[in-house]
This record gives C-alpha cells, sequence and structure tokens, in this order.
C-alpha cells in the first residue's frame, strides 16, 4: 500500500489578528478623514503603525482592504431568539439601523459600492464578504420561524431547496436595501416604530399597515 503524502508546512509567520484589527480600525478611520479619493494603503500603514509591505501581503489593494473593514462591521449583527418572526425582524433592522448611522461603516459603504459599479471583480467580493455572510441571518430567521410553526416548511425536493434560496434572498434584498435607502439615502431614523412597520410589510404585506 502506497504510503500517503505528508503534508507541506507552512513557512512565514501566522498572520497576527491584532495586526490585522489595526489595520482594519486604520483604513475605516482613514476613509472617514480623508475620502475614497486620497485614501492610499500607505496612509493606513502609518496609522496602523506597521510597514506598507504588511498590508500588501495580506491585501492585494485598497479595493479588498475597504470591503474587509466594512465586512468585520457587519459580522457584529446578530439574529437572537426573540420568541417570534416579527419580533426577530424588528431586531436585526434596528441593529442594522444603528450600524449604518456609524461614520465608519457609512463612508466604507458608501465608498465601495460606488466603486463596485464599474468593478466586476469588486463586487464580486463584496458579495462574498458582506452579502453571503450576512445571508446567513435570514437563513436562521427563517429556520427558526419554520421551527415554531410560523412558516410552512420546504418541500423536501430539488424545486423546494431553489425556492427556499430564492426567497431568502428576496428577504435579504428588501430588508438591505430599504434600510440602507432610508439611513443613507433619505437620512431618516431607523426607530422601533418604523422596523416594526417594515416588519408588519415583510409578514402581511402593505393591507397588513391598515
Amino acid at each position: 500500500m502506497p504510503h500517503s503524502c505528508p503534508r507541506k508546512r507552512r513557512t512565514g509567520r501566522p498572520r497576527s489578528v491584532e495586526t490585522d484589527r489595526a489595520i482594519l480600525d486604520a483604513a475605516r478611520a482613514a476613509l472617514v478623514d480623508l475620502g475614497w479619493g486620497r485614501f492610499t494603503m500607505g496612509d493606513v500603514a502609518a496609522r496602523a503603525g506597521v510597514a506598507k509591505t504588511t498590508l500588501y501581503r495580506r491585501w492585494a489593494n485598497k479595493n479588498e482592504l475597504v470591503v474587509d473593514a466594512v465586512a468585520v462591521l457587519f459580522d457584529e449583527l446578530e439574529l437572537p431568539d426573540r420568541g417570534s418572526l416579527q419580533a426577530d425582524i424588528e431586531d436585526v433592522v434596528l441593529q442594522f439601523g444603528r450600524l449604518l448611522e456609524r461614520p465608519e461603516t457609512k463612508t466604507a459603504l458608501m465608498a465601495v459600492v460606488a466603486e463596485s459599479t464599474a468593478d466586476a471583480a469588486l463586487r464580486e467580493r463584496i458579495r462574498t464578504a458582506i452579502v453571503d455572510r450576512q445571508i446567513q441571518l435570514v437563513v436562521l430567521g427563517r429556520a427558526r420561524a419554520q421551527d415554531r410553526g410560523e412558516l410552512p416548511a420546504d418541500p423536501p425536493d430539488h424545486d423546494g431547496a431553489r425556492a427556499a434560496a430564492e426567497t431568502v434572498g428576496l428577504i435579504f434584498d428588501v430588508i438591505a436595501g430599504t434600510v440602507v435607502h432610508r439611513t443613507l439615502v433619505s437620512a431618516e431614523p431607523v426607530d422601533t416604530v418604523w422596523a416594526r412597520r417594515l416588519a408588519t410589510v415583510l409578514l402581511t404585506g402593505l393591507a397588513g399597515l391598515g
């Protein structure tokens, strides 16, 4: 019986979590202070107290760096079990609204979205680093509601799985698009009353508003 090949050992020093955090913090601060046009990898390196080569070993360019700096903020979103689908939606909407009100989130997100309109690779990185990860909150909330009997179970076949994925994507688009528009375009607050009304529209349609 042939011997299995030994695993190659990784060479070089492992990445430092503290260094990564310092760089991502510095990137968001630089965006707020300088804007996208004057933002440079050199400035971020100086703010983080690291060599510029340290940044380029982790990120090929400022687009990648800024997307990851934003993604870390979005990873703060959680979906605690509030006992009902209505309450779960309201909770995550309020969290999302508070996140988008922070200057570093607002500036970084608007910058990368604007740049991505002419950069397909950047759009894909936004999808994989931010959107695909946050869609899991919808998957969790929907499954939890199905377990409570608030939503019907998905048919156990390929068509059912495809329909479920399409539904999850639509729910995410509605919530994310509406909250982003309200905070970043209309500059209106995402408060408890508004979150409740949005959740009501999602669950009952426009007729539910009376």
